[in-house]
């Protein structure tokens, strides 16, 4: 697969790993060159692992430290990438990493209500850490199955002036989003979990309000209606291609032998971005807001298609 332009590689070691919560391992990498482990709250890395798919990772913990840090969960159906990391991999180990890279981040604001369902904890730590540093307002709205599955549960509560409110399940607890949505009128509200809990965020936060910034562990189910017929010219080569509606972009570059680091192809995790040079695009990703949308700057060509005869993308 090839390494997307721009984005770095490096080789990590694996310096500790530590179970967090039931099922969820933390690993620290830290850089084998010696330098630092620059990144931002809400960014990701790509891990890759000898005999594994390639997986992203979102970073944790406080932004600063030396080490990466990032959250596995064992997934019952994994693909083989959470399998490696519990079964296989161990401190002194030396892996690839790919990043980091930023389509969930922590914009500037006076007041901050932060919600994570689950493993969707792991990129909203570092946004609490930075929240409370700035001398923002802040809560948090952590749900889950059990607190023994809630991972960092003791870090978050550790955290600054900030209120955390845990909801678990099984000890009859149960969130009501719109009566916490309605507290913060005036807080950005930034949220990673599972769909059904996003699903419920984004009927309460319309996206033309603003304020929500999401971030998905898989592609909401929305159907689109049928695609048309439209060209793409690779600005690189001059070489220009025909999408059919049963086609995506990344489909028809792949068949050109032009190569585009991709990840889930669900519009999740921004690994497919392609600059737009000309043209209008009918955005089908979760990964841009609606300002970075109305740019047209920009597509994830494994999901989103042209709104107009021709795409000039610069690949």
């Amino acid at each position: 697969m090839a390494v997307e332009e721009g984005v770095s590689e490096r080789t990590a070691r694996v310096r500790a790993m530590t179970f967090e919560a039931d099922d969820v391992i933390a690993v620290e990498l830290e850089p084998v060159d010696g330098g630092a482990a620059d990144w931002a709250p809400g960014a990701h890395i790509d891990l890759v692992l000898p005999d594994a798919p390639v997986r992203q990772y979102s970073l944790t913990g406080a932004p600063g430290s030396s080490r990466y840090r990032i959250a596995v969960l064992r997934e019952e159906h994994s693909r083989g990438g959470s399998r490696a990391v519990h079964e296989r991999l161990r401190p002194g180990d030396v892996v690839t990493l790919r990043g980091p890279r930023n389509h969930f981040a922590l914009e500037p604001a006076a007041e901050y209500f932060f919600v994570a369902g689950g493993i969707g904890i792991t990129p909203i730590v570092p946004m609490l850490h930075a929240a409370d540093r700035a001398g923002a307002r802040w809560r948090l709205l952590y749900l889950g199955s059990t607190r023994r599955r809630m991972a960092f549960l003791d870090e978050v509560m550790g955290i600054g002036s900030g209120v955390v409110t845990v909801v678990a399940r099984d000890e009859g607890g149960r969130a009501d989003l719109a009566t916490a949505v309605a507290a913060a009128p005036d807080a950005a509200v930034y949220a990673c979990g599972p769909e059904r809990m996003l699903s419920a965020l984004r009927e309460l936060l319309p996206e033309d309000d603003g304020r929500l910034r999401l971030e998905y562990f898989a592609a909401p189910d929305i159907e689109y209606e049928p695609g048309g017929v439209f060209a793409v010219r690779l600005a690189r080569t001059g070489v220009e291609l025909t999408v059919d509606p049963e086609q995506s972009v990344l489909e028809v570059m792949r068949s050109a032998g032009v190569e585009v680091l991709t990840d889930c192809e669900e519009g999740i995790c921004g690994s497919c971005e392609t600059h737009v040079l000309e043209g209008e695009v009918e955005h089908r990703d979760f990964v841009l807001t609606s300002q970075e949308r109305e740019r047209m700057d920009c597509m994830m060509v494994c999901v989103s298609r042209a709104s107009c005869p021709l795409l000039v993308l610069d690949a």
